[in-house]
C-alpha cells in the first residue's frame, strides 16, 4: 500500500518533534537536515565545537532505526579507514573485504577539514554514487545513505580546505549556533542517557518509500525556470569567480520537492525555493579578490540574487 502525502509529511515531522527532545530550540535546522536526507543529500555542519553536532547525527540515526559511524578526521587518516580494505585469510586461502567506516546508513565526518586530501577524496565516490570500490569491486551502500560532516570556521590550524568538487556535493551547509539562554538551561539538566534514550519513530525502509515519493512531487515548469534564473545570476554576477554548478540547480529542484512533501503539498511553489536558495546555493560559490577586499559575504549575494530575479506567478 502506497503512502499518503499526508502520512509521509505527519512521518517527518515526528522525527524532527523526537530529535528536538535532544537538540533544543534548533528545529529549523533539523528541518533541513530532514529535508536533505529525503533528497538523496549530504550535509555540511560549519560550526563551533560544542554545539551538538555529532548528538544531532546520534539522534538522527536512532530515531530512523539505521546504522551509525562517526570517523574522527586526522591529518593521519587513509582512504582505507573510510572505504574499507581486503585482506589476505590465510584459513580459506582468499582475500576479504574489511568495511570501513562509509559502510553505514548515516556517517558522521567530524571536523573533515583536518584530514589531507588524498582522505578527502575518498568520500568523493561515496557522496556521489553511494558506493565503494576497493581493488576493482564495488560495493553499494545500504539506503538510506547520508554523510553530515562537520567543519570549524575558526580554527584554521593544522587544516586543509576542502575542495571545490567536494564542497559541491554537499546539498547543503547549515550551522547550529548557540542555544538561547532557557534553552541552554534545559541543556544543561539533560544526561548523556536522555541523549541516547531516543526511541525510533520511523525505519531505514520508510525514508525509502519517502525518498519515492518525494521525487514525484511536481514542479511546474515555471518554478524551474525560476531555479535555474536564480542559478545563472550567481554565474554572472560580478562578485563571483564561480557561481553554482547544475549540481546546485538540481539540489534546489529537489530539496523544493522534499519541502513541498514536508508541508504536505503536492507541488512545489516558489516560496519554497526562495527559502532554500540560501541553504543550497552559498556554499558553491566563490568570491573574487575584490569582493573579499569589500567584506562582501556569499550570503549577502544570494539575497541580492533573490531579490532581483522575477518570481513567477504558478497557477
Amino acid at each position: 500500500m502506497e503512502i499518503k502525502i499526508e502520512d509521509c509529511s505527519k512521518l517527518l515531522q515526528k522525527i524532527v518533534e523526537n530529535i528536538g527532545t535532544v537538540i533544543i530550540g534548533k528545529k529549523n535546522t533539523v528541518e533541513l537536515v530532514i529535508l536533505s536526507l529525503i533528497s538523496g543529500g549530504h550535509v555540511l555542519l560549519e560550526d563551533i565545537p560544542g554545539v551538538g553536532k555529532t548528538s544531532l547525527v546520534a539522534a538522527l540515526a536512532r530515531s530512523v532505526d539505521c546504522k551509525f559511524k562517526r570517523i574522527q578526521f586526522t591529518p593521519d587518516i587513509v582512504p582505507s579507514d573510510i572505504t574499507g580494505f581486503s585482506i589476505y585469510n590465510q584459513k580459506i586461502g582468499e582475500f576479504e573485504f574489511r568495511p570501513g567506516a562509509a559502510m553505514s546508513n548515516f556517517v558522521l565526518a567530524d571536523e573533515i577539514n583536518r584530514a589531507s586530501a588524498k582522505a578527502q577524496s575518498a568520500l568523493l565516490e561515496v557522496m556521489e554514487e553511494k558506493q565503494v570500490t576497493v581493488d576493482l569491486k564495488t560495493y553499494k551502500l545500504d539506503e538510506p545513505f547520508m554523510v553530515l560532516a562537520t567543519q570549524n570556521p575558526i580554527d584554521s590550524l593544522g587544516t586543509y580546505p576542502l575542495p571545490e568538487a567536494q564542497i559541491d556535493r554537499f546539498q547543503i551547509k547549515v550551522s547550529l549556533g548557540y542555544p538561547g539562554k532557557e534553552q541552554e538551561v534545559q541543556i544543561m539538566s539533560m544526561s548523556n542517557d536522555d541523549k541516547k534514550n531516543i526511541s525510533p519513530v520511523a525505519t531505514g525502509g520508510d525514508i525509502t518509500e519517502i525518498k519515492r515519493i518525494s521525487g514525484n512531487i511536481h514542479v511546474d515548469e515555471s518554478v524551474s525556470k525560476y531555479i535555474v534564473n536564480i542559478v545563472t545570476a550567481t554565474r554572472n554576477h560580478p562578485d563571483l569567480m564561480l557561481g553554482a554548478s547544475p549540481r546546485g540547480s538540481i539540489a534546489l529542484y529537489r530539496m523544493g520537492q522534499a519541502l513541498a512533501l514536508y508541508k504536505g503539498r503536492e507541488y512545489v511553489i516558489p516560496d519554497d525555493i526562495k527559502y532554500l536558495a540560501p541553504y543550497v546555493l552559498p556554499h558553491r560559490f566563490i568570491l573574487t579578490h575584490e569582493a573579499k577586499i569589500n567584506k562582501r559575504s556569499r550570503n549577502d549575494i544570494i539575497e541580492e540574487i533573490l531579490e532581483k530575479t522575477e518570481v513567477p506567478i504558478v497557477k
